[in-house]
């Protein structure tokens, strides 16, 4: 049976396996860090062009986290050396900056996480550097509607299942393959909590959905297959087949008639292309 725990002033803050519910305060806590995550994603789209290296992004991600009174949750995370991520093309998630420049044609999620006091904004958005090929443009377009239509989902009563399920259903129907190995998880004042949002399920099932939770969704959708691959940095997870991947991360938390994002861009630039 899923264990729900209602966080008080007292109540821990570490990772457990209870789900917590978090009053208004954590609500107004997560909005301060998720508009942060989200902003530093917006000032991101007039560097992201041919030419501009990957650590120089991670570089613009941790000048705006401390400039905007917060730290990257990721610097020094597990040991992981950089303030976030970036997956370029076939890497499904964990990318780590550094000295690639970008291409003409390269798709590249960036994933940022700003703590700030104590809460975590955790968000990804997929950027198109120039032009790219229809198959991949339209790879993007379906990952970015499996996520809203699993935030639809998203409301008291409903369970992490429901999530999963119309994810899975939109983007087999399109033949991609859903990745099983990584998933969404909560969220709040830890990085990573209870529960696990697996993006692939069935109606009905899984842990329901309360006011107070929040979570993050995040679907990996490759064009071939769902196989992972991990490189011998320990980080890095590819596609097997070494086809395009691509992801989109929101922060929410349930509200009592559905739920709120907590990252969504102030500037509209919610999937490519993003208009200046």
């Amino acid at each position: 049976m899923t264990e729900y725990m209602t966080m008080t002033a007292d109540a821990p803050t570490t990772r457990s396996t209870a789900i917590k519910l978090y009053d208004e305060s954590g609500f107004a806590g997560m909005r301060k860090a998720g508009r942060l995550a989200a902003e530093i994603l917006d000032a991101l789209v007039p560097h992201v062009v041919p030419g501009v290296t990957t650590g120089e992004l991670d570089d613009i991600v941790r000048r705006m986290t401390l400039d905007g009174g917060g730290v990257p949750a990721t610097l020094g995370y597990r040991g992981y050396a950089h303030s976030c991520c970036i997956s370029l093309n076939n890497v499904i998630c964990h990318g780590i900056p550094g000295d690639y420049r970008l291409k003409d044609g390269d798709i590249l999620n960036i994933d940022v996480t700003p703590q700030v006091d104590g809460w975590h904004g955790d968000t990804s958005r997929m950027f198109i550097v120039g032009e790219t090929s229809i198959k991949a443009r339209r790879l993007v377009e379906v990952t970015y509607e499996c996520l809203m239509m699993g935030i639809e989902q998203a409301r008291p009563g409903n369970h992490l299942g429901d999530i999963g399920y119309v994810i899975q259903k939109h983007a087999e129907k399109h033949r991609y393959g859903v990745v099983r190995d990584f998933c969404g998880h909560g969220l709040g004042q830890v990085f990573h909590d209870s529960p696990e949002v697996v993006h692939v399920g069935r109606p009905g099932t899984g842990p329901e959905l309360k006011p107070g939770m929040f979570f993050t969704i995040e679907p990996m959708i490759n064009i071939g297959k769902p196989g992972v691959k991990m490189m011998d940095d320990g980080w890095t997870a590819v596609t097997r087949d070494r086809t395009l991947s691509a992801q989109f991360e929101h922060s929410i938390g349930i509200t009592e008639t559905g739920c709120e994002i907590f990252t969504k861009s102030p500037a509209g630039f919610d999937c490519p292309p993003y208009k200046l």
